[in-house]
């Protein structure tokens, strides 16, 4: 079962005030993440799933390679579509599409989509004293108020058409992976009280980017604060080479002369509704890249998302 915190409160994470008013050293201004999230508005109406999830045949494509869910998943995420909490980094708008690979790739309406990854310097929500490798500024260095044990996490339900929009940033990386973006797909579950519960979990996987568009990232504010070598696709221990089965996702630049701009990801995720892979101890890439130091333990932090959470941190779709 999913969402099994049962904390009475959401710990707000530490307040920061920084010097006039400004974000962390590279954050963003509001109006670069209306540009990248330009099409992600309510009511924007959904094209048709063949197009991301069979060929012009309507052959389906093959079922998603599971792997390991890593070592820093947490139960409980909150469903809401922005799971930033004000993470600076450059935007990415992400786009997924669950089809089922066992009925010609028919979209899986009210299929639950987790993901969760990290921020710009390498640390996740719940394990932010976890050593991310190289060199990288302590992460209550931000100076962001976001919630240290919730921050870029999040669910959102599939609509009739298989879809679910999530407005985050571009991940950053620790050692020794590459740039990726942890997922689940659940089904026979429902939203309660903020969060997902019960069902079963379909599909583990991770979403990867292209190394040229990674590395061009990284060279930017904040992420050029977190030094050391970058992990390329083909030296990474999860991704095996198969392109989009394996989670590669489609990018596009809002502006191609500044990727700061943010970028629009995409990628049907084939799953089976009848399997079960809750990612916890599987292959398909060993342990997921545990840190050099600073190992997480698995279990949730104190100030974990609960059942009743408030208002001010619970659900937005």
């Amino acid at each position: 079962m999913t969402g099994t915190h049962r904390n009475s409160t959401i710990t707000r994470r530490r307040a920061l005030v920084v010097t006039g008013g400004t974000v962390a050293a590279g954050g963003l201004a509001v109006a670069g993440y209306r540009s990248a999230f330009a099409d992600t508005a309510d009511g924007v109406t959904d094209t048709t799933t063949n197009t991301n999830g069979a060929t012009a045949t309507g052959a389906c494509m093959t079922l998603m390679s599971s792997v390991t869910e890593g070592p820093y998943y947490l139960d409980g995420a909150l469903v809401r579509k922005d799971i930033t909490e004000g993470k600076s980094g450059v935007p990415l708008a992400l786009r997924l599409t669950v089809v089922d690979a066992t009925d010609g790739c028919t979209p899986v309406k009210g299929a639950a989509v987790e993901i969760w990854h990290c921020d710009a310097w390498g640390y996740y929500s719940g394990y932010t004293t976890a050593n991310p490798g190289g060199s990288a500024p302590a992460e209550s260095e931000d100076g962001s108020t976001a919630n240290d044990a919730t921050y870029l996490r999040g669910y959102q339900i599939a609509n009739a058409n298989g879809v679910v929009r999530f407005e985050t940033i571009f991940p950053g990386r620790y050692t020794p992976r590459t740039c990726h973006i942890h997922v689940k797909v659940h089904t026979g579950g429902e939203k309660e009280d903020g969060t997902y519960e019960g069902g079963k979990v379909n599909y583990t996987g991770q979403l990867f980017f292209d190394d040229t568009v990674a590395e061009e990232i990284f060279t930017l504010e904040p992420y050029s604060r977190h030094s050391g070598s970058y992990t390329t696709l083909d030296d990474d221990m999860v991704y095996d080479g198969g392109g989009a089965t394996s989670g590669l996702l489609t990018l596009k630049a809002v502006h191609k002369a500044d990727p700061s701009k943010g970028y629009k990801g995409s990628l049907a995720l084939a799953i089976d509704p009848d399997a079960e892979n809750t990612g916890a101890g599987s292959g398909g890439g060993g342990e997921g890249g545990t840190p050099p130091s600073g190992a997480p333990t698995g279990e949730p932090p104190s100030g974990a998302p609960s059942e009743s959470a408030s208002p001010s941190a619970s659900a937005s779709s």
